[in-house]
């Protein structure tokens, strides 16, 4: 199966659960485990070409330009870790069924269950940084969906928040450790970082690199001090932190250092920062989980402890210990994930996870005695379970690591971890199903049915069955060994085996054993002493740094941003015009090489009008009616402009646009008073004034410099013009633009008018809806409405005038490929005919006569610019890539075909659709405020008595 398919299932299939929701549980377990069925049964398909040693890869270019490739990569590294994510998580699926109360949303647990899923595997096989980093994040989305499921619940709220918070700030630091690992070898391509080991560690930039990477692996992989979210997210359900603590988010970091082994390792900087934070996460996790009441927080720090552990392993920067590592994330995984489901079991069935409620479960629970009890054993490193072998060999590879010239710290560490982990095993074990029953149990204990006990009981076996033959798993472990070290070392030949004679581990480990008894016998008084010693409590460390970075943005942020919006205008233009004057002061700025044209009558004519237009807008802007007219003078002067220098599209669109801001402006302005008040001060008026000044002349010099002097490089337009016709197949360059070589920004342009028109409507609606609604219905206008509403001539000329209009419109649709016009002008023009028939006749006349909705028409353009760009991809261009033909119809001459005509189409009727959308939302509003009982509409022929009743009616 193709490695992109494999990566896409799960976010593909997330899509189902919800839809199944309401054919019940089992459905959505079924097809949600169907999925990730598909999925582990498409990665089994490449199993031969990986165990040959070859490497399976898939590549797509995404963004080349940017580094960002869609490439895929399976090796033995990545493909151990897909097994252990979807192999384990069909576990936790079936797990799931059983375990999560009918109460519980299904469909919203397994859809947020394949997202994460889709996410880890896509870490664990991509090839190109970037696209790891997208993954990346998307786990720490989908694991915060995850634990806090149960919305519910404040902790359940407030460990998503921290895990969130912490992974995400080791998220950011991660993408700034990749970024400069990829400018060192120049690609952001694994495959490529990988085999330039040299070049990145004798690169001065290797350290703030290699600091940045492991801040994100060890966040997420909760070392020191980063530990304290990890036991937090245990308010989620116990499916979710099976999965997360033993086959995927905290694995997440695991994977990460050792995909990164060969080219991170190996220098001190490597040894001391991920040596030391592993060692320190092993015996503070072992201890502190050693006096947890809780199961889960228990298991959780556990967890950390032997995240620890294998941190160390990698650290040490050795063959023997990348393969300990390795070794040990197959046996944790087992373990840890039927641990986790045998606390959940107890929490099922005897309503309590507290193990200070517990204790004489192995009579009641004997199913789930056996299965915690091994699993349990195995964590603490007993022989004949795979967690013994595992251990033996951390062990060995510790007495062997030295740390600041002192032999014995890594091992001491190292047992003390050990001791500790095996007695809070032993504690598990004693204190949850050992000694007399009790008779006050929340709930009666009883084994569960065997969609509970089975899961756990799989992996279990696995442990068994490992720690017995270990020469099972030994070629596997070899074999991503190898993947790990990536030939900067070779695989240790080393034997798996259950004997390996007297050597320094086996007393190290007999050691931990029985000092982990001792402890568990003096468990009371020092727990004891646990309780008395303060000690620093994460989670308020962590909600006080929280609330005083809150309180530094506030007061950094509030004084700037107050929501005076003329102080953040005249901050920005003046940043402006000062950056400027930098650069033009200290830049070489040649000498004119154009002469000034002289000007005529008719331009200064202009040019004094549109002064004296801004003038005016100045000083009777308060007038809000007037300042409309003023703003529209300017913007005729403006298309009187775009004539002059010989761009007649642009000055059309100005024009149209004019008329209908206009319009829709006017209506606007029918809801507001007719000045607006005075809110600024007159030395703030003088500021701004000054300010104004200030920009306007820096803009006139750039301008008046820049008009007299060449381009130095070839200006766009040159390419513009030499590839219109041949490239776009128009003669009209500024549309080809717009529906070609610029047709994405055309495209987000439609979008975003077409959001602003569900916006007004929306807006609209609100206040027809709310207590803006009495007033409207209340209000009386300034003066006496004018009795003809619906002037006769108007209505006659509107409605002869909208056939030709509708002409001009296709018209000039038509021939925008080749002059003046284009959809965006056309469907303005086409709008303008629709406006003037509301204004004439009446919305409701006009109304009832509209065939299809605005919103439709918006959705149409929308759909069907987006298809014809689409359509591109499948003759393998770029999106919205126009192609054009000529064809001869008789008797008709030949003409051309252009796949931009679509596009322009798509325009068109996301402007008319806008426009429309825009103005129903404003004539509602004028409707309500003008007609109380009854809505009346103009015909050619109304009565005088009509019109009379028309008095004060509609707008």
């Amino acid at each position: 199966m193709s490695l992109l398919l494999i990566v896409a299932l799960p976010f593909l299939g997330a899509l189902l659960p919800g839809l199944m929701n309401q054919a019940g549980r089992a459905a959505c377990a079924g097809v949600t485990f169907t999925i990730t069925l598909a999925a582990f049964i498409g990665l089994l398909t490449n199993l031969p070409t990986v165990m040959a040693g070859d490497v399976v890869t898939f590549r797509a270019d995404w963004i080349p330009s940017l580094g960002l490739n869609f490439t895929l990569m399976l090796d033995a590294l990545g493909f151990f870790f897909a097994t252990l994510i979807l192999g384990i998580g069909l576990l936790i699926i079936t797990y799931a069924r059983f375990y999560l109360a009918r109460e519980d949303n299904m469909g919203e647990f397994f859809t947020y269950l394949l997202l994460f899923q889709g996410a880890m595997v896509g870490i664990v096989l991509s090839d190109n940084i970037l696209l790891l980093l997208v993954f990346w994040e998307l786990t720490s989305l989908s694991s915060f969906l995850l634990i806090g499921y149960w919305k519910h619940l404040p902790e359940g709220r407030e460990g998503a928040r921290m895990a969130l918070t912490v992974t995400g700030m080791g998220g950011l630091a991660m993408i700034g450790g990749m970024m400069l690992l990829g400018q060192i070898v120049g690609s952001y391509d694994l495959s490529v970082i990988l085999q330039n080991r040299e070049l990145i560690q004798e690169s001065p930039l290797y350290l703030p690199a290699l600091i940045l990477i492991l801040l994100g692996c060890f966040t997420k992989s909760a070392q020191f001090p980063f530990h304290f979210w990890l036991p937090h997210a245990m308010a989620a359900p116990t499916p979710v932190s099976a999965y997360l603590h033993s086959a995927t988010m905290v694995k997440a970091g695991i994977f990460l250092m050792a995909r990164m082994w060969p080219v991170l390792s190996g220098t001190p900087e490597w040894f001391w920062l991920v040596t030391g934070a592993g060692l320190i996460t092993m015996v503070l996790g072992a201890v502190i989980a050693l006096f947890k009441h809780d199961l889960k927080a228990l298991l959780a720090f556990s967890t950390v402890s032997h995240l620890g552990l294998i941190t160390m392993l990698l650290g040490t920067g050795t063959a023997f210990g990348a393969m300990a590592a390795v070794f040990h994330i197959l046996n944790h995984a087992t373990f840890k994930a039927a641990l986790f489901m045998s606390a959940g079991i107890i929490d099922h069935e005897t309503h309590t996870r507290d193990i200070r409620r517990l204790g004489g479960l192995r009579h009641l629970m004997p199913v789930t005695f056996v299965i915690a009890t091994l699993a349990a054993l195995s964590m603490a490193g007993i022989p004949l379970l795979n967690g013994f072998l595992s251990k033996e060999m951390m062990l060995e590879e510790a007495y062997h690591t030295v740390l600041g010239g002192n032999h014995w710290i890594v091992p001491t560490l190292a047992v003390v971890g050990s001791l500790f982990s095996a007695a809070y095993c032993f504690r598990l074990i004693g204190h949850t199903f050992l000694g007399p029953q009790r008779d006050d149990y929340p709930a009666k204990p009883h084994d569960p049915p065997a969609g509970l006990w089975l899961p756990p009981a799989l992996l279990v076996v696995l442990v068994v069955v490992i720690g017995v033959a270990p020469f099972i798993a030994e070629p596997a472990v070899k074999s991503i060994t190898a993947a790990v070290l990536g030939g900067v070392a070779d695989v240790p030949t080393a034997y798996f085996k259950i004997w390996h004679g007297l050597v320094p581990a086996l007393y190290m480990s007999i050691v931990a054993v029985l000092g982990g008894l001792i402890v568990l016998a003096l468990f009371n008084p020092l727990l004891k002493l646990w309780d008395a010693t303060p000690r620093p409590e994460a989670k308020p460390i962590f909600e006080g740094l929280i609330n005083g970075v809150v309180l530094l943005a506030k007061a950094l942020t509030l004084p700037l941003h107050n929501g005076a919006f003329s102080r953040y205008g005249a901050v920005m233009a003046v940043t402006v015009v000062v950056a400027g004057y930098y650069a033009w002061a200290t830049g070489t700025v040649g000498a004119p090489t154009r002469q000034v044209q002289p000007a005529g009558a008719i331009e200064i004519a202009g040019w004094l009008m549109l002064v004296a237009a801004v003038t005016g807008m100045m000083f009777l802007h308060r007038n809000r009616l007037l300042s409309l007219v003023l703003i529209g003078i300017v913007g005729l002067m403006v298309s009187v402009g775009f004539v002059f220098f010989s761009a007649p599209d642009l000055a059309m669109t100005q024009i149209t646009v004019e008329v209908v801001t206009t319009i829709l402006l006017l209506l606007a302005l029918n809801f507001l008073p007719n000045e607006t008040p005075v809110e600024s001060t007159v030395l703030r008026r003088i500021r701004d004034a000054g300010v104004a000044v200030l920009g306007g002349a820096a803009t006139m010099a750039l301008s008046y410099h820049y008009l007299l002097r060449d381009a130095i490089t070839s200006p766009i337009s040159e390419f513009h013009l030499a590839n219109s016709y041949k490239g776009g197949g128009g003669t009209n360059v500024v549309n080809v633009i717009l529906v070609d070589f610029r047709g994405f920004d055309t495209f987000g342009e439609i979008i975003v008018l077409s959001i602003a028109a569900v916006l007004i409507f929306a807006l609209t609606e609100t206040l027809l809806g709310g207590p803006v609604r009495a007033r409207l219905l209340n209000r009386t206008p300034d003066k006496e409405l004018a009795g003809d509403m619906h002037p006769m001539m108007m209505v006659v000329m509107t409605r002869v005038l909208m056939p030709v209009v509708m002409m001009v419109g296709f018209y000039i649709f038509l021939r925008g490929h080749n002059e003046p016009g284009g959809g965006f002008i056309s469907g303005l023009v086409v709008s303008i005919g629709l406006v003037m028939q509301y204004m004439a006749s009446g919305y409701s006349w006009a109304s009832q006569r509209q065939r299809y909705p605005h919103h439709g028409v918006i959705g149409a353009g929308v759909l069907i610019a987006g298809l014809t760009g689409i359509g591109s991809w499948f003759v393998g261009k770029p999106f919205l890539t126009s192609d054009f033909t000529y064809v001869r119809i008789p008797p008709f001459q030949e003409f051309e075909i252009a796949t931009a005509a679509l596009f322009d189409l798509g325009v068109f009727l996301a402007v008319v659709g806008a426009v429309m959308l825009s103005l129903d939302g404003f004539s509602r509003l004028a409707r309500r405020a003008h007609i109380k009982d009854s809505d009346y509409a103009m015909d050619i022929n109304p009565s005088r008595s009509e019109n009379k009743a028309l008095k004060g009616g509609e707008a």
